[in-house]
């Protein structure tokens, strides 16, 4: 046994800080929140960014840029591969017919096929938009193509002009 292994068993264990216990502390009256303001309150919450009343980062610096997302048309892609595997010959390919195969078509979405594989069947595509190339092999497979407005997205009656 030395001395520095009795000093570090002394002072190995660092004493909780005991707030508000009077002067003699050294951490009494305000209990070492400060003298007046937000901070010295009980639920004190500062808001993000908060520098105490000074002008905020966030505000000093420009704004910069635009966000052109918003107003982006966004597809669910469809690839042929897809439709050959999952189709059977002469079946219409609408909203409905996808969903029920699985694919996650919620309301509000659009759908456009894409060319990725071949198609060796005939079918009906009732989407929102095709690949020229998409098209091209679908009418050569003995199919047709049909358009529907981008307006009318999944969700919203299909069937309203058959009526």
């Amino acid at each position: 046994m030395n001395l520095t292994d009795v000093f570090n068993s002394v002072t190995g264990h660092k004493r909780k800080k005991r707030i508000g216990r009077g002067a003699g502390s050294g951490h009494g009256k305000t209990a070492g929140r400060g003298q007046k303001g937000l901070g010295s309150r009980t639920g004190a919450n500062y808001l993000r960014g908060f520098i105490g009343g000074q002008t905020q980062l966030k505000e000093r610096l420009p704004k910069v840029g635009f966000n052109n997302a918003v107003h982006a048309v966004v597809y669910k892609p469809v690839n042929l591969a897809w439709l050959n595997d999952n189709f059977e010959d002469g079946a219409v390919v609408d909203f409905a017919s996808l969903r029920d195969k699985g694919m996650t078509i919620r309301r509000g979405d659009l759908v456009k096929v894409l060319a990725h594989g071949d198609i060796a069947k005939k079918l009906t595509v009732k989407v929102n938009a095709v690949s020229k190339t998409a098209k091209d092999k679908i009418e050569k497979a003995g199919g047709s193509v049909e358009l529907l407005p981008v307006a009318q997205k999944a969700g919203k009656a299909t069937d309203a002009s058959a009526e």
